[in-house]
This record gives C-alpha cells, structure tokens and sequence, in this order.
C-alpha cells in the first residue's frame, strides 16, 4: 500500500455518494491522508458500512474517525439533516466533496422529463445545496474551507442520449467558477475534477465487455481507462495545501481525451 503524506491529517471531510466508486476511493485516500471521513450515501447502508470498515482498518492515528451519514442530496431537508449529523460527529467540516451523480442514456427525444429532473436533482441541484451548507458552516465559524466538486469531461465535451447528465456537469462547470469568484476572498476554495472513462460502476455498460471497452479506449489518447484510485489522487491534491493558491479550475484526469483525440493525425492541416 502507498505510503502518504498525512497532508489532511486533521481534518474533516465529507464525501457524498461514496459508498462506491470514485466516492469510495476518495474515502479511502482522505482517511490514508489522515482526515476524518462521514461517507453518505442514499441507499444501501450495507454497502456504505463495508467501505467504513475497509476505511477504519487503513493504516493511520488510532484517534481517526470514520462515520456513514444517509441522505439523498437532492432533497434539501435530509441535507440539512446530513449536515448537522457531521457536525454532530465532527465538530466541524472542513473539505466538502461533491461527488454524488446519476445518468441514463436515453435519446433526447425521448426522454421523461422526470429522468430529467432526477438527474439535474442529484447532479446540480445537490452539488449546490451541499456547498450552500458548507459554505454556511465557513462562514459561520471563520476559518477556510475546500469544496470539490466531481464534474467530468462532458462539462465541455457534448455526450449525446446523455443531454441532462451533460447539462448538469456543464452548470457545475460555471457553479465551481461563480462560487470560487464569490467567495475567494473569505479563504474558500472551490474546485472540480473532470474525470474521463474511469472503471467504476457506473460505466458498467463497456467495463466487462472487450468490444465495448476497446472501442472507449481507442478514444483516448493514453490508450487506456483511469482507475478511481487515480482521480481520488487529484481529489487530495486539491483538498490539501499543496493546492493552496488554485481556486476555480477544473482539473480533468482523463488520459487526454480532452485534447481533440481525432486530431491526432493531421487530417485538417495540409502538410
């Protein structure tokens, strides 16, 4: 097991929708960093008790504390509710990380506009609601505090039969940048990850399946999909000090897919 720094140790953090892939990774790096870790989720408190247990056995300070907090982030009273259990718990917050997201593919034309409102719900609208809270609780008690949000590549590249996940990452985009202006005078940083393909769970529909996933990994320029353990690196970047004059920015973590992958032969240019 890598050997880290203990750059959080100390601190607070609270991790939404992490009881499974990138949430759960980033869970498990904060807690090797040395922070105390609340892991909501919305469903499946079984789930959620495993990868406490696998947080609590990680190496560390004996005096670490690992905590599950349920709620459904799109829902403003049970995130009110998870906040004040963390704090609770706690005492303070002092990393919130917005990583709770949904999608469904579904063509445009016909999709339900509850899909629709479910999806924008989760993504934006509780990515919002749990950095109001948390900014709520930094200004309250005047100290610092760290918001990361978990948006993804399709903040800026188009993902047809995905149109609300797509719209939801790209407002997140512009809510990192308005909050990270509006309050970066007052020591919060807010930022965000952009994730590419990455092995988890919710890409279950090309991780298993050769043909599915060659065709993915033709796409991206490093030739392969990322790991959660990968991006839950930039996550602690970002929460820690190291970070400490980088506010606003997206840092996407996606093996190059960013970078107009089809131009990697000059087909445009002539010579």
């Amino acid at each position: 097991m890598a050997d880290f720094a203990g750059r959080l140790k100390g601190k607070n953090a609270l991790i939404t929708g992490a009881s499974s892939g990138i949430g759960e990774a980033v869970a498990m790096r904060f807690a090797q960093e040395g922070a105390n870790v609340a892991i909501n989720y919305n469903s499946g408190a079984d789930r959620a008790e495993e990868v406490k247990k696998r947080v609590e056995r990680l190496p560390g300070t004996p005096d670490r504390k690992t905590i599950t907090v349920q709620a459904d982030v799109a829902d403003e009273a049970q995130v009110k509710r998870m906040f004040e259990t963390v704090l609770h718990e706690f005492g303070t917050v002092d990393i919130l990380v917005n990583n709770s997201g949904i999608q469904k593919a579904v063509p445009s034309h016909e999709l339900e506009m509850a899909d629709f409102d479910r999806i924008i719900g989760v993504n934006l609208r509780g990515a919002f609601l749990c950095a109001r809270e948390a900014i709520r609780h930094f200004l309250s008690r005047g100290a610092p505090g760290v918001i990361i949000n978990n948006s993804s590549v399709h903040e800026i590249i188009p993902k047809p039969k995905y149109v609300p996940y797509s719209i939801s990452k790209g407002g997140l985009e512009n809510m990192t940048k308005t909050l990270a202006l509006e309050y970066a005078d007052r020591g919060i940083r807010v930022n965000a990850v952009g994730p590419g393909a990455i092995v988890t769970p919710i890409n279950n529909a090309w991780i298993d399946k050769p043909k599915e996933r060659a065709e993915v990994e033709s796409h991206i320029p490093m030739g392969r999909a990322g790991t959660s353990e990968e991006i839950a690196a930039v996550f602690a970047f970002l929460a820690s000090n190291d970070s400490s004059y980088i506010t606003g920015q997206t840092i996407f973590a996606c093996g190059g897919l960013t970078l107009y992958p089809e131009f990697r032969v000059a087909w445009s240019s002539g010579e």
